[in-house]
């Protein structure tokens, strides 16, 4: 294009809605402008045919989870955090996608968000030079839009603090002092944490407010950090669902490690119908985290509901302060002295239910080398695995013996 080019964005709009016009108009196709975690602040009149994405999109007021994976998987989402230049989307026949020409708007190096067309057909330069210029336009709109709700996080978190620690007496001042915030706080509510093993910056809480606002399967209506910690309030309208909750936190755990190279621990407190309990859903839920940290060589449940006797090992080790148990002894004697691990192979094959190849997988030994050391344990403890009574309380002992280790 010629130095006297048009400006297609020199004057004020009245809104974005009416600058996402003009986009559109300028470019010839539907446009959607979207903050930087996806969830659509303008969209574009249009005519014609108009793919699934864009409706579905436009009804949730956000892009669908599947087809952020897909953009993320092909490539090309990574590609606009990279490029401030136009990225052509070829279609994604698995989302029914449609061709895509996207860029991303910034603030000097930040993405604040991102203007997508649905191009239909190929981009001439002068589309490509005009999609620059919109990016530009809409960046000033992105700001202000970015600073109210940065504002607005920022008003609830001392709120959602006060609900996290059981400030509030009664539900009544619990309600009025939400009336400043209109936290949505019916249902069933619960709190999940996230402990990411390094002090939260900045610029992590960016790249964790995208993840957690992409991941759609759980509604989460508040969240605040805490040094290392992401602390996230999910509401359900229906019973709390565990399955969900515990496939929550696998999939924000594996997407943590795929887009940000952090392998956060992930906990889950029980659903509780009264907001006045949103604190004792807290304290639940890093309970959990501490036994994630204690037991590291054990896969615990992500739920305190589903923590089974973890849920009480602390108060039984106070129980049996002081007490001996012979077969500990004689395996810490026997370790000692022919350098073996008898200790890790029993607490293993308990760990595991008596599951042989389980307990031998995760120690990296052959099940039938984890098979010939409980023959020797038996041998010389006189062992029983199929003693319930004994064997149950050898196993108690030995996560009161693992939990002193790691406290000590």
């Amino acid at each position: 294009m010629s130095n006297d080019k048009p400006h297609y964005f020199a004057h004020e709009y009245e809104s974005i809605e009416m600058l996402a016009d003009r986009i559109s108009e300028a470019l010839l196709c539907p446009i959607t402008i979207e903050d930087a975690n996806h969830q659509i602040i303008a969209y574009s009149r249009h005519e014609g045919e108009i793919d699934p994405v864009r409706i579905a999109t436009i009804m949730r007021r956000r892009v669908p989870e599947h087809v952020i994976n897909s953009l993320w998987k092909s490539g090309a989402i990574p590609t606009l955090f990279e490029t401030e230049e136009p990225v052509v989307i070829p279609a994604i026949g698995q989302v029914s996608l449609g061709e895509r020409v996207a860029i991303s708007v910034r603030k000097q190096d930040k993405v604040i968000g991102f203007i997508w067309a649905q191009s239909g057909a190929h981009f001439s330069d002068e589309q490509m030079a005009i999609l620059k210029e919109a990016a530009k336009a809409v960046r000033n709109q992105l700001l202000q839009h970015e600073k109210r709700k940065r504002a607005a996080e920022e008003s609830h978190q001392e709120f959602f603090w006060k609900l996290l620690t059981g400030h509030f007496a009664t539900r009544n001042e619990m309600e009025q002092a939400n009336k400043a915030y209109g936290l949505s706080l019916t249902g069933s509510l619960l709190v999940i944490l996230f402990d990411f093993g390094r002090t939260i910056d900045r610029t992590l809480e960016r790249q964790i407010d995208y993840l957690t606002e992409t991941l759609q399967q759980l509604a989460s209506i508040a969240r605040t950090y805490d040094g290392e910690q992401l602390v996230l309030l999910i509401r359900f309208k229906e019973p709390a669902d565990l399955e969900t909750v515990s496939s929550y936190i696998t999939d924000f755990t594996s997407k943590s490690v795929e887009r940000l190279g952090l392998s956060p621990v992930g906990a889950a407190g029980t659903a509780v119908q009264n907001p006045l309990h949103v604190q004792e859903s807290y304290q639940e839920a890093l309970r959990v985290l501490k036994m994630k940290q204690i037991f590291s060589t054990i896969t615990l449940p992500h739920c305190f509901d589903q923590l089974g006797i973890f849920q009480s090992i602390e108060q039984f080790r106070s129980i049996r302060l002081g007490k001996k148990n012979a077969v500990i002894e004689a395996l810490e004697e026997y370790d000692k002295t022919h350098n073996a691990n008898m200790i890790e192979s029993l607490y293993m094959f308990l760990a595991h239910d008596g599951n042989i190849n389980e307990a031998a997988s995760v120690m990296h030994v052959h099940p039938n080398t984890l098979a010939y050391r409980m023959k020797r344990i038996s041998e010389i403890t006189g062992f029983n695995s199929k003693d319930m009574s004994g064997k149950t309380l050898l196993y108690i002992d030995l996560l009161i013996r693992q939990m002193n280790h790691s406290l000590n």
